[in-house]
């Protein structure tokens, strides 16, 4: 197991179920998983969170306002946004915010999401 942490947010449940399987199996990271944002944001300043992959459509709290939180908190985390809805302005308005990269659902391939964490992670 390696020593970088992975938090994966999103209010599906089978989102969250199917990433979490896929990226396990190989164990490069640790993953830890959330269904709330509000609770998520709670997990990173406890500390130890390298990478963010957030859906931006959640009910108590979107993507972009979780996004902006995780900057203010500490901009070293790196934070992939998960859109189902690839619209050029929300993506466009994610990267001046500071999100590093976005992948959208439903995913071409989980090697791809797994891919894009790898970049961010620098590895």
């Amino acid at each position: 197991m390696s020593n970088y942490k992975v938090l994966i947010v999103d209010d599906e449940q089978d989102i969250l179920n199917i990433i979490e399987r896929f990226f396990n199996r190989k164990k490069l990271f640790e993953i830890e998983i959330c269904n709330n944002p509000v609770v998520a944001l709670d997990i990173i300043k406890q500390g130890g969170i390298n990478v963010v992959l957030t859906d931006i459509m959640m009910p108590q709290m979107n993507g972009v306002d979780l996004l902006k939180e995780i900057v203010n908190y500490d901009k070293n985390i790196k934070v992939i946004m998960m859109t189902a809805f690839s619209t050029l302005d929300k993506i466009l308005e994610c990267e001046k915010i500071g999100a590093t990269d976005y992948v959208t659902k439903p995913f071409i391939s989980l090697k791809d999401v797994e891919n894009k964490v790898l970049d961010a992670l620098g590895i």
